[in-house]
């Protein structure tokens, strides 16, 4: 059997991306964003900035974030479960959170299940802290968010630790 490829190319997302992602999105979410989410995600918000990763020509990741002056907030990020422990999560965030620099943002937050260890320990990796708790925050089964926060992005300490931690995921 031929292993899957270890490279992920991240490129903005499409509107031609959208139906894939919306297969990736059902099998890693049990609530998963309806088509129309994402549409108005691209076409609408000028706020929102969304990327795909690619192993050659497969969508096998995506995440999107939006950024209002100051404050990024990352709404999203999935793996195909076939291409999961590839360290792509890992560099989709390292995209969004360079990403946030370059439009000016100063810190980051995002929502996490309280069950998702394994992703709150990457956040946490990247500079994130627990900030707060979202009682019933998912409609699905009421599982509690962690709000997780990271902040100033534009120093020169985070700037290089995330230098640092994206060299090595090369």
């Amino acid at each position: 059997m031929k292993s899957p490829p270890r490279s992920l190319e991240i490129e903005p997302m499409r509107v031609e991306d959208i139906p894939v992602v919306l297969e990736v999105e059902s099998l890693c979410f049990p609530t998963p964003w309806p088509r129309n989410a994402f549409q108005n995600e691209l076409t609408d918000n000028r706020l929102a900035h969304y990327f795909v990763g690619r192993c050659g020509d497969e969508v096998v990741a995506y995440g999107g974030l939006w950024v209002i002056l100051e404050d990024a907030h990352i709404t999203t990020i999935a793996v195909h479960p076939r291409h999961q422990r590839n360290h792509f999560g890992e560099r989709l965030l390292v995209a969004l959170l360079e990403e946030s620099i370059e439009r000016g943002a100063c810190w980051v937050t995002l929502e996490v299940r309280e069950s998702n260890v394994a992703a709150q320990n990457l956040y946490k990796k990247y500079g994130f802290t627990i900030v707060n708790t979202r009682r019933g925050y998912y409609s699905d089964n009421d599982e509690n968010a962690l709000v997780m926060w990271a902040g100033n992005l534009k120093g020169e300490i985070f700037r290089n630790r995330l230098a640092v931690m994206k060299a090595g995921l090369d």
